[in-house]
Parts: C-alpha cells; sequence; structure tokens
C-alpha cells in the first residue's frame, strides 16, 4: 500500500501531529539516528519560519494509519523548493520513524515541487542524497559522558588550547571584574545586544549582514521566546564585572544544541571570550543532560578547537523531469560550484577572506 501524504501549512498541523513529530526526533536519539534530534528540523522551527517568509510547508507522510514522516519546505510559486530556513537553517531533511523508505521524486510530486534545494541535509538521507554535489564536515562537542570527561578529550588533544582559554578568563576576572555565566539568559536587552555585534562583525569580515534583513531579527527574537520541553531558543551570555562581553544565541531540543549567533564585545577580545563562552555551554548543557552541541558546517578556528569528532552534511538538490528544475540548475550551480571551488583550497580561501575584509574595512570607511 502507498503512502498517504498530505502537504500542510504549519499552522494546520494539528496538536496529534506535532507530538508525533516531536516524538520521532526523541526516538531517534535512541534508534540510531540522533541527527534528527536537531531543533532546526523541529515543528517550532518551521512554524516559526513560516510565520515570516511565504510558502512553507509540511508533507505529512502517514504508513498504517499512522504519521511515519514529517517533510518541512519552502515552495515558489513556480515549484522551486527549498529546505525551510534555506541559507540559515544548519540542519535539514526528512525527520522520520526507523527504517522507513520513501522515494525522493514521488515525494517532489506529492508536494507540487519540480526542484528541492538543500545546503546541510542531515547524514542518512539516501533517497536525497543521490542529487547531493558536496559533503562538508559539521563539528560538534559531545558531552553526553559529562564535562569533565570533555574537558578530558580536549586536555589530551589540545592542551594548549585549554590551558591558554582558562587562563585568559581567569585575567578578565581579574582586570575586568567577576566573571559569571549564564545558561538562560532572559532579558531581550542582551539578544539585541548579541545581534548588534553580529551585525559590526559581518560588516568587519565583508559578510552580509543577515541582521540587517527584518524578517530575520523577527525570526529571532519570536524563537527566544519560544519556550517548551522539546525546543527552545537559548541565549547564553558571559559576563565580566556585571557587562556582557560574549553571548551565543542558538536553539535546543531535549538532547542537541544547535549553535547559531555567536559573537563578542572587541573591547575585550585579548582575553578570547567566545572561546571561555563555549566552554561554560558545554559545561551547562552537560548539566542539562544534552548530548552534544552542533557547531555548524563551516572551517573556523575555534571549532577545530572546540570540537570532539564532525558529523557530515551535504548540499544539492533533488530534482524532477520538469523545466523549472532546468532553469533552476542553470541560474544556482554555477554560483555554488564556484564557491565551493575557493572554499575546498585553503590558499583560495584565505584570499577571498582578505578581500572580504578589505571591503569590510571600506564599509567602515563610507
Amino acid at each position: 500500500m502507498r503512502p498517504e501524504i498530505r502537504v500542510l501549512r504549519p499552522a494546520e498541523l494539528t496538536d496529534a501531529d506535532r507530538a508525533a513529530w516531536t516524538g520521532l526526533q526523541s526516538r531517534a536519539w535512541v534508534s540510531g539516528s540522533p541527527s534528527l534530534a536537531n531543533p532546526f528540523l523541529s515543528p517550532e522551527f518551521t512554524t516559526a519560519v513560516g510565520r515570516f517568509r511565504r510558502g512553507v510547508r509540511v508533507a505529512v507522510v502517514h504508513e498504517d494509519g499512522e504519521p511515519a514522516a514529517f517533510f518541512p519546505f519552502q515552495r515558489s510559486a513556480l515549484g522551486v523548493g527549498r529546505a525551510v530556513g534555506l541559507g540559515l537553517s544548519d540542519c535539514q531533511g526528512l525527520v522520520h520513524r526507523p527504517g522507513f523508505q520513501w522515494d525522493a521524486r514521488e515525494l517532489l510530486r506529492a508536494c507540487r515541487l519540480a526542484i528541492w534545494e538543500f545546503d546541510h541535509l542531515v547524514e542518512g538521507q539516501k533517497p536525497f542524497e543521490m542529487g547531493a554535489t558536496g559533503s562538508y564536515p559539521s563539528p560538534v562537542i559531545d558531552v553526553e559522558q559529562g564535562y569533565e570527561a570533555y574537558l578530558g578529550y580536549l586536555r589530551g588533544h589540545a592542551a594548549k588550547f585549554v590551558r591558554t582559554t582558562l587562563a585568559k578568563e581567569r585575567k578578565l576576572a581579574r582586570e575586568a571584574g567577576e566573571v559569571r555565566y549564564v545558561h538562560d539568559e532572559r532579558d531581550p536587552a542582551v539578544l539585541r545586544t548579541l545581534m548588534g555585534w553580529k551585525s559590526a562583525q559581518y560588516r568587519r569580515t565583508g559578510r552580509s549582514d543577515r541582521f540587517a534583513r527584518p524578517w530575520i531579527v523577527q525570526l529571532v527574537e519570536h524563537l527566544f521566546h519560544t519556550r517548551g520541553e522539546a525546543f527552545a531558543g537559548l541565549l547564553s551570555v558571559l559576563y565580566a564585572g556585571g557587562r556582557p562581553v560574549a553571548a551565543h544565541f542558538g536553539l535546543r531540543s531535549d538532547r542537541v544544541i544547535a549553535c547559531w549567533f555567536p559573537a563578542y564585545d572587541t573591547a575585550f577580545g585579548k582575553y578570547s571570550p567566545g572561546l571561555a563562552l563555549h566552554l561554560r555551554m558545554a559545561e551547562a548543557a552537560a548539566a542539562d543532560g544534552i548530548g552534544y552541541l552542533d557547531l555548524g558546517r563551516g572551517e573556523k578556528e575555534y571549532k577545530e578547537s572546540l570540537k570532539t569528532r564532525e558529523l557530515s552534511v551535504t548540499e544539492g538538490w533533488v530534482t524532477r523531469r520538469h523545466p523549472v528544475a532546468i532553469g533552476h540548475l542553470a541560474r544556482r550551480a554555477p554560483v555554488r560550484g564556484a564557491r565551493n571551488a575557493v572554499l575546498a583550497r585553503p590558499q583560495l580561501r584565505g584570499r577571498a577572506d582578505q578581500l572580504l575584509k578589505q571591503l569590510g574595512r571600506l564599509r567602515a570607511g563610507d
């Protein structure tokens, strides 16, 4: 018997649908697919994006009368599909029960999609992986065995990093005042401070400022106020002398913290407060029963220092035989290919970073 597929707006999901979706994520942790427990794959994230972006839909797949899978996506009027929050979300794919099999093209047909594009496809999604154009590491911090076990791992693999980071935190306390960490800060003013730091960082490094887009600001503020046992926005802050010096906003499920927007006050840069913040986050996460912190795709020195291992995420697209798919590929594939060619070569990546920073300095001088 072929599965039944209902395509709904997020607001049309019933309480039973949401509970089933959350249940699949919770059980994925113990059934060999822990990546499906990522909060970016939660009904709350899809619903939140749907508040601020058009075309967000969810395919609910039923087998034997029960929900077997949930496939969130965004769809244009022409049938171009994207992962929900493409370019912003760090984990994408179909949430499903163990052993569930699906035909990617049949799913796209049911969703009225000519193509579905992704850039952070979670591991184990073989029907979608046929369209992958590349795989990339996504570093994680394992804390399931406790913070002391994690710290012991770091001391065995990056002893100098640990010594230097902890010494700088002590120096920060001596020179700036008592260091205090708040794992779940509820003051929205501090969130606005973090977004200001992050905007300045984007401009300084020549990147596009995500917080210059009102819908992203609104989305983050909405997620900050979203609270539940299985999902919450999480603002973590390091204070020195009563003043915030580093902060991070991310998302939390019952077993995974998805790291998203870290930033710090550059006036305190010599103390590396962002690194100290991440160690404090790992300690608090371990105490809360979190399994791991997902640092997200991207080669950054601080991620290399903090990680215990790597997940793999893929990017690409799944297509049907459709003229819209051909047109979209013709437009998107060269741009993505050129970008990845630069990122894959350290020398070219370094030159690109330098050019972006020069652009940032020019912007600052305007």
